[in-house]
């Protein structure tokens, strides 16, 4: 009688298995799928308008990399782009300081949390404006000073990018990833806030040497 009864039940509950199982795989194949779709917005900005070699996921500045950043532009002055300017805030600092900053963001959530955070602040345009363009599609030749905070990934064609670009006097500043074969003017920090700054009248005349002949 008890073998029976096992028996039965053991076929119940075989039986709710294959009638729900699928219901439950749907469900949980959809949630993953809205999240990935949320998660996409944020951490992979302008998903389909960058080619996938150039894609950089949004990783926000920490307060120490935002310092480090603005140490290695002390004494400057000018046009300052940033590349990815995400949520604003290397941005905000730079303006803070007195340059005339541009960040280029393609995710339409984060450029527009930036453009309403400039308003709440009551930050003017003329010190800091927000542009959604393609960075990679735009010549960046009226910028004297440049922010990457990007991947290690898309640095070196970053670099060819902006020597093709940036006049003699621009400065480079590099959050977290350093430039391959460029030659360093200076950093501070270390490890995940280190910030990497770049002269490229330097990096051109270093770029420029032929290695020395062999004797």
């Amino acid at each position: 009688m008890e073998d029976s009864i096992e028996m039965i039940l053991q076929e119940h509950r075989g039986s709710y298995t294959s009638r729900h199982h699928p219901i439950l795989s749907v469900c949980t194949g959809a949630l993953f799928t809205g999240l990935y779709s949320v998660w996409s917005l944020f951490v992979l900005p302008g998903f389909r308008k960058v080619p996938l070699n150039l894609k950089v996921p949004y990783l926000p500045s920490s307060k120490d990399q935002t310092l480090n950043t603005m140490k290695l532009l002390e004494g400057r002055a000018g046009r300052l782009a940033d590349l990815g300017s995400g949520d604003g805030r290397l941005v905000f600092a730079a303006s803070s300081a007195g340059f005339k900053c541009t960040g280029f963001e393609i995710n339409s959530i984060l450029l527009a949390y930036a453009r309403s955070k400039a308003s709440w602040t009551g930050v003017p345009s003329r010190q800091a404006t927000f542009v959604n363009k393609d960075f990679w599609k735009t010549d960046l030749s009226s910028y004297n000073n440049v922010i990457a905070f990007l991947a290690p990934g898309v640095m070196g064609v970053l670099g060819e990018k902006l020597l093709k670009e940036l006049p003699d006097d621009a400065r480079v500043i590099a959050c977290r990833f350093p430039f391959p074969d460029w030659p360093l003017q200076s950093s501070v920090g270390s490890g995940l806030d280190e910030t990497f700054a770049y002269d490229i009248s330097r990096v051109r005349s270093h770029l420029r040497q032929e290695p020395n002949p062999v004797r």
